[in-house]
Parts: structure tokens; sequence; C-alpha cells
């Protein structure tokens, strides 16, 4: 937590598991991938779009969300290094959504704590 923070914080636990819903190539095999993937309902309201998930452990960045889909471009050099580059439909992820929305959220749900 001394360097910058490039990223989202990952801390490695799977809120729930996704399924892809739709993989297409954006720009030829070689280019980007558009990946839609549902998400559990619980966790829906946790997905913003231009916020942050984690897919099986890899921070990326939410493009848009509809309902309990949401999308994802994985660009090549990401399809290259980690296993994301071969989802399918239906293929099932784990998923974890951004530490400090699920914060927030709670927060939000239980109002000003007092002593």
């Amino acid at each position: 937590m001394s360097d910058r923070l490039g990223g989202h914080l990952v801390s490695g636990h799977v809120d729930g598991v996704g399924t892809v819903a739709r993989a297409d190539a954006v720009g030829g095999e070689q280019g980007s991938r558009i990946v839609e993937i549902d998400a559990p309902g619980p966790l829906a309201r946790f997905i913003a779009g231009k916020g942050s998930i984690a897919i099986d452990g890899v921070s990326l960045t939410v493009n848009e969300v509809a309902g309990s889909r949401f999308a994802v471009n994985l660009i090549p050099h990401t399809r290259a290094v980690t296993t994301l580059g071969r989802l399918k439909l239906g293929d099932r992820v784990n998923l974890e959504v951004d530490m400090l929305a699920r914060y927030v959220a709670r927060l939000i749900d239980n109002g000003p704590q007092s002593r």
C-alpha cells in the first residue's frame, strides 16, 4: 500500500460465480474481445460501469452494466497473459466485486452507527 495504486484492491476472495453470456472478437481474432457475464443477482448492486471487478483474479474495468449482466473488454495483452482469452459461452468464472463498493453499500444499508 505504500506504492501508487494503479488498479483496484483485490483480496483474492470469491464473492460469487458468474457465467459467460457472450464472448465476441472485436477487430479480428488478434484484437480485443468483448465478454459479457451474468453475475449472481446479489452481486449486481456492486457492479458499476467504469468500476472495477476481478474475474478469475484479474482486475478489470467494467464497460457497461444492464441488470445483472456486465461487459468487459479484454485487450490483446490481457488475452495473452491470462486465461481469460480462452473464455467461451457458458464458462463459469469467479467474481470478486470492488471492495470499496461493499463498504459503501454496508454504510448505506446500516446508516450511521451509534455507540
